[in-house]
């Protein structure tokens, strides 16, 4: 697995960081932003869109994964980092079906970067979801 550098990290954050000014949440006031780098060295944003039926509501993590696996194609596309950010700037990690659609596109090794209890966390995925569901 490639080893991200700090300004990677860096443009990660911000970029996720931009992303969520775009989202559509008229609800919960509640916007996220994602930006993922993939292996082949491609940064993909989202955002969430929510929807008056909650349950339809989109997370900005599986936003980015779409277009992402959009651009890159199913089978290719392999996170290396991806950064989750929100307008409220409050502990944000994501949520566990982001964690399961992060993981089934993951590397060994994939990071994910958000703000934790002690301001901004690295984590490795299998970190945050370490018994991903897979058959």
């Amino acid at each position: 697995m490639k080893i991200i550098t700090e300004e990677q990290k860096i443009q990660l954050w911000e970029t996720a960081q931009q992303a969520y000014q775009k989202a559509y949440a008229p609800y919960s006031q509640f916007h996220v932003g994602a930006a993922l780098l993939t292996q082949q060295g491609n940064i993909f944003t989202g955002c969430n869109i929510e929807n008056v039926s909650y349950g339809l509501t989109t997370c900005a993590e599986r936003n980015a994964i779409a277009i992402a696996v959009a651009s890159e194609g199913g089978e290719q596309m392999k996170i290396q980092a991806i950064a989750i950010a929100n307008n409220r700037q409050i502990p944000c990690s994501p949520c566990g079906a982001c964690r399961q659609v992060i993981a089934e596109f993951a590397q060994e090794n994939t990071i994910v970067i958000f703000l934790g209890q002690k301001g901004l966390e690295i984590a490795i995925i299998t970190e945050l979801l370490p018994s991903e569901f897979s058959f």
